[in-house]
C-alpha cells in the first residue's frame, strides 16, 4: 500500500518509489501521479481504478478483490494511492481485507495532501503566535445529516487551522455548520486546487464570501479547504507560484528517451510539461559503415561526436563488435557541446576539444587552428543531418568517413491529445531542440491552420540552426538561446518572460 503524495510526482518516498519499480502489478487511483507510471518495469501489468464523483472505474468491493486475486497469483501487487493511505482514504478498509485473506502487506505512507499543499501554497498549519492546533476532517461527509462522525460544535472552535479534504461539493454546508457553532465571519478561508502541480490554483476570501466566490469563480474540484488565521501569511511566505515559468504549459516536442532533463528544469521552474515526442531515436537502417569504421578506428587521428545520441549509438556498436574503451587509444575526441561531452566523462574519458559554441561551425573553426591537412576523421552521426561539417574539413584537407550511427523516425502517438490541446489555447510554449522536432512537429499537424493556432503561442529554439528551420518552416520563433544547451534554453525563455514583464502573449 503506496502513498503516492499529493501530486508532484518527487514527492513519493524513496521507499515507495522502489516498491513501484520492483511491482509485478500497479493499481493506481485518479490523483497519483502519471508520471510515477514511467517507473514501472516492463512488463508488469498497470491497473487504473480511480474514482471521480460517480463515475468510478471499480466499485470499493471489486477494487479489494482485484487486490486479493492479484496477490494470490504470487504477483507483487503496489496499491498506489493519492496522499497517504491511511489519511481519508479507504487504505484501512483494502489492508483490512487482506487481513481477512490471509494475504502479507506493508504500509509506505505517503506525503498527505492536508499539510503539504497549504505548504505550497505558503500556507504553513500552524505557526507560533498563531496557533498550535491543527485538525483534519473529511469534507465528503455531508455536514447536515442526522448521524454524523464531525463532532462540529467541538471542532469548530476546537482547532486553529481546520483543514477539510475533499469538500468543495460542500462548502455551503461546511461554512454554515462553522458558523453556527461559533466561527467569526471574518475568519479566513482558503481552497487550493490541484496542489503541489504547476497548474496550482488559489481561491482565497472569508467565511462571509467565500461560498459567493466559488460560484463566481466557477472553482472545482479536486481541492482542500483550509481554514484559519494562518491563511494570512500566504502573502509573505508563498513561493511556488514565484517561480518564473509557474503555471505555463510548455510543449516538449524531443524524443521520449530525451526529453526527461528539460520536462525536470522547466518543472523546476515552475512550468507544467507536456510531452509531444516528434521523433524517435532508432538504429539505422545498416550498421555497416559505422561497423567498419569501428573495426579500424586505429586508422583515424580524431573522431568527432556531434550529439549524445552518437555517443551512445557508437559505444553499444563497439561492445557488439566486442570491443571495448581501449580501442580509442591514441584517437582523439572533439564533441560538440557541454551534453555530449558529460556522457564522455560517465564512461572515464576525456574529450580533446569542445567548442565554445555547440554547433558545427565552431568545430570548423577550432580545426582551422589545429591544421587537419592529411589527417582521417570519422563522425558517427545521424542519417540526416547538414553536410557543412564533413564538406569543410576535407576542403582543409581531411580524410573525412561519416558514419551514420543512428537515425530520428516521426512519432505520432499523441497528435489527436496535442491537437486537442493546442485548439483550446491549452500550450503556451513550444520548445524545439533540433530542425527535425520542428520538421516533424509541422508535418504532424499539417492538417491545421498553424498561424491561427499558434497566434499565442511562444516558440523556443534551442540555437539559431533549429531557429532557421522553424522559420523556414513557416512559424514565428520568439526565443532562441545563445547557448545551445537544455540549460541555455530554459533560461532563455525564463529571461524572455522576465524581459516581457509577465506574459505578453495574454
Amino acid at each position: 500500500m503506496v502513498g503516492a503524495g499529493p501530486g508532484d510526482p518527487e514527492l513519493i518516498s524513496v521507499k515507495g518509489l522502489n516498491c513501484i519499480k520492483e511491482a509485478d502489478v500497479v493499481v493506481y487511483d485518479r490523483l497519483a501521479s502519471s508520471r510515477l507510471l514511467e517507473m514501472v518495469k516492463p512488463g508488469a501489468e498497470v491497473m487504473y481504478v480511480g474514482k471521480k464523483a460517480a463515475e468510478h472505474k471499480l466499485e470499493q468491493d471489486q477494487i479489494n478483490q482485484l487486490l486479493v486475486d492479484k496477490a494470490r497469483e504470487g504477483k507483487m501487487v503496489a496499491r498506489l494511492k493519492g496522499g497517504d493511505p491511511f489519511i481519508f482514504g479507504r487504505g484501512g478498509e483494502e489492508a483490512m481485507v487482506l487481513v481477512e485473506n490471509n494475504i502479507p502487506f506493508e504500509i509506505i505512507p505517503g506525503i498527505s495532501s492536508a499539510y503539504s499543499v497549504p505548504a505550497y501554497a505558503g500556507i504553513p498549519v500552524t505557526y507560533r503566535g498563531v496557533t498550535s492546533t491543527v485538525a483534519f476532517i473529511t469534507g465528503h461527509e455531508d455536514p447536515t445529516k442526522d448521524e454524523t462522525g464531525i463532532d462540529w460544535e467541538r471542532i469548530s472552535t476546537g482547532a486553529g487551522t481546520l483543514v477539510f479534504l475533499m469538500g468543495v461539493h460542500n462548502l455551503a454546508k461546511i461554512v454554515h455548520q462553522l458558523l453556527k457553532y461559533g466561527r467569526s465571519e471574518a475568519t479566513p478561508i482558503a481552497l487550493i486546487r490541484w496542489g503541489t502541480l504547476p497548474r496550482q490554483e488559489i481561491l482565497a476570501g472569508t467565511l462571509a464570501d467565500i461560498v459567493e466566490k466559488v460560484e463566481k469563480e466557477n472553482f472545482k474540484p479536486p481541492a482542500i479547504i483550509i481554514v484559519g488565521d494562518v491563511i494570512k501569511l500566504r502573502d509573505k511566505l508563498k513561493w511556488f507560484e514565484t517561480k518564473p515559468l509557474f503555471g505555463k504549459r510548455v510543449l516538449v516536442t524531443r524524443s521520449r528517451s530525451q526529453a526527461s532533463d528539460l520536462v525536470d528544469l522547466l518543472e523546476k521552474n515552475g512550468a507544467e510539461p507536456i510531452e509531444f515526442p516528434t521523433i524517435k531515436i532508432v538504429p539505422p537502417d545498416s550498421f555497416g559503415r559505422l561497423d567498419s569504421a569501428i573495426t579500424n578506428l586505429e586508422s583515424y587521428d580524431w573522431v568527432i561526436f556531434t550529439s549524445v545520441n552518437g555517443v551512445d549509438y557508437f559505444f553499444e556498436r563497439l561492445k557488439a563488435l566486442g570491443k571495448d574503451l581501449r580501442e580509442l587509444k591514441g584517437v582523439r575526441i572533439a564533441a560538440i557541446g557541454p551534453a555530449t561531452a558529460k556522457r564522455f566523462e560517465s564512461l572515464n574519458l576525456l574529450v580533446d576539444y569542445v567548442p565554445d559554441e555547440y554547433r558545427g561551425e565552431a568545430v570548423i573553426e577550432g580545426f582551422k587552428k589545429f591544421g587537419v591537412s592529411g589527417l582521417k576523421i570519422l563522425i558517427p552521426r545521424a542519417e540526416v543531418a547538414r553536410e557543412i561539417l564533413p564538406d569543410q574539413l576535407r576542403e582543409m584537407g581531411a580524410t573525412v568517413d561519416v558514419a551514420v550511427a543512428y537515425k530520428t523516425v516521426t512519432d505520432d502517438s499523441k497528435v489527436d491529445e496535442i491537437k486537442t490541446l493546442l485548439a483550446k489555447g491549452k500550450v503556451d510554449i513550444i520548445t524545439f531542440t533540433s530542425s527535425s522536432t520542428a520538421k516533424n512537429f509541422v508535418r504532424s499537424l499539417k492538417d491545421l491552420d498553424l498561424e491561427k493556432l499558434l497566434e499565442k503561442v511562444a516558440i523556443a529554439c534551442i540555437g539559431p540552426i533549429t531557429a532557421e528551420t522553424a522559420r523556414n518552416l513557416g512559424l514565428k520563433v520568439d526565443i532562441e538561446a545563445t547557448e545551445y544547451t537544455i540549460p541555455g534554453l530554459v533560461e532563455a525563455i525564463c529571461a524572455w518572460k522576465l524581459a516581457a514583464g509577465g506574459w505578453r502573449l495574454e
